[in-house]
């Protein structure tokens, strides 16, 4: 049973940034703030929400099962904010705790503070929607002001993203469940099974198998299966092979999830990772491609390769945003974007974004990759023009 103060939890207020804020690094804060800005009704509201969030306006928040609250600094007084997001019904939680408690890397990643694509996508698999989409974001503020959101809320929701790059579960208390809830939850869903190492139930000897269905054949991963096998101090040799064969079975698992590279691709990715193999790996022709791709690995690994090897078509809002940031930035009619799918070149200056299909954007210059990626457009063309 999960304690009242599990279920809520609150936040000192984050107070002054300075210049301009940088919100959601995350791609699962991402999606939190397209919910919010996708469902906009006046993006001039959510330009100002957006410089009080940065200008540290917003008070500590207070985040419970389906709200967050905060009181809001405006020039006019101050405002009691909150934004509402349904709560998950109890089959809900059921399907997805089946699902983290299939997969021994979505508690793993959920303790690093990660929420892994396959376990959301999984998710919406069976049904249960995490992440909010257009029109699950409820704000209400005691403000005189009728948009959806009014800048205060948008305030509001621009910090969470912050909570959410740091903590999923802030997400997961949103939708109804504390961590320590749901870790007890889990737990007994991932209770260990005793396996028998010896002919008697009762032998000390045994070893914890957290994984479904039959091990591999230990002899595959040690040279013996017998008491010869090295043990760790303490441990039983029948019971350290047992463990070692689980761990090359979750190993094997964990590797074939993984999205497959092409001979090029793995080239990049160690030249990028170890530039002492750089000069044996680097082509005899096409090198200034193979150069190009490996810094824009070294930039943004996977999805930074993506981004300058594919263009693809991205929805409108997106592409306005840029233009709005670049209409913010840029003091020079005479200067203007040219927006080709999903790149945007200044014109005349060598300088270009390329949003990428993870929601960030990628800076480049005369066609190479420039930099690490942002949420914001505007932080990289502030950056690259000035």
């Amino acid at each position: 049973m999960s304690t009242p103060d599990d279920r809520v939890r609150g936040f000192p207020a984050f107070g002054a940034q300075g210049g301009r804020g940088q919100f959601a690094r995350s791609w699962w804060g991402r999606a939190w703030i397209s919910a919010m800005e996708d469902t906009a009704l006046d993006l001039r509201q959510l330009k100002q929400g957006r410089k009080y969030a940065a200008a540290g306006r917003v008070g500590p928040i207070t985040v419970s099962p389906g709200r967050i609250a905060a009181v809001v600094d405006d020039q006019e007084g101050q405002y009691r904010t909150e934004v509402r997001l349904a709560e998950l019904t109890e089959s809900e939680w059921e399907h997805f705790l089946d699902r983290v408690a299939s997969r021994a890397g979505h508690l793993a990643a959920l303790l690093d503070r990660d929420m892994p694509h396959d376990l959301v996508e999984a998710a919406d698999d069976a049904g249960v929607h995490l992440l909010p989409g257009i029109g699950d974001l409820d704000p209400d503020c005691d403000c005189p002001g009728w948009e959806l959101p009014c800048r205060h809320a948008a305030a509001l929701s621009f910090q969470v993203s912050w909570l959410l790059d740091a903590d999923p579960f802030v997400l997961l208390l949103m939708r109804g469940k504390g961590e320590r809830e749901l870790l007890d939850e889990l737990q007994r869903r991932n209770a260990p099974r005793f396996v028998r190492t010896g002919d008697d139930d009762t032998s000390p000897e045994r070893a914890y198998a957290d994984e479904p269905g039959p091990l591999p054949d230990v002899a595959e991963f040690v040279p013996s299966a017998g008491p010869t096998v090295p043990a760790a101090p303490g441990i039983p040799a029948e019971t350290f092979a047992l463990l070692v064969a689980n761990a090359a079975q979750m190993a094997g698992a964990l590797l074939a999830s993984q999205p497959k590279l092409t001979r090029k691709q793995d080239a990049v990715r160690l030249a990028a990772t170890r530039p002492e193999s750089a000069g044996r790996l680097r082509p005899a022709e096409g090198g200034e491609d193979f150069d190009r791709a490996v810094l824009a690995w070294r930039h943004g690994g996977r999805a930074g390769l993506d981004v300058l090897e594919t263009a693809w078509t991205p929805p409108p809002q997106a592409i306005g945003r840029a233009r709005a940031a670049f209409a913010e930035v840029v003091d020079d009619p005479g200067q203007g974007l040219d927006v080709e799918r999903n790149h945007c070149a200044v014109r005349g200056t060598g300088v270009e974004i390329r949003l990428g299909k993870d929601g960030l954007w990628y800076p480049y210059r005369d066609q190479w990759p420039a930099g690490t990626p942002e949420a914001d457009p505007g932080v990289l063309l502030a950056a690259l023009l000035g």
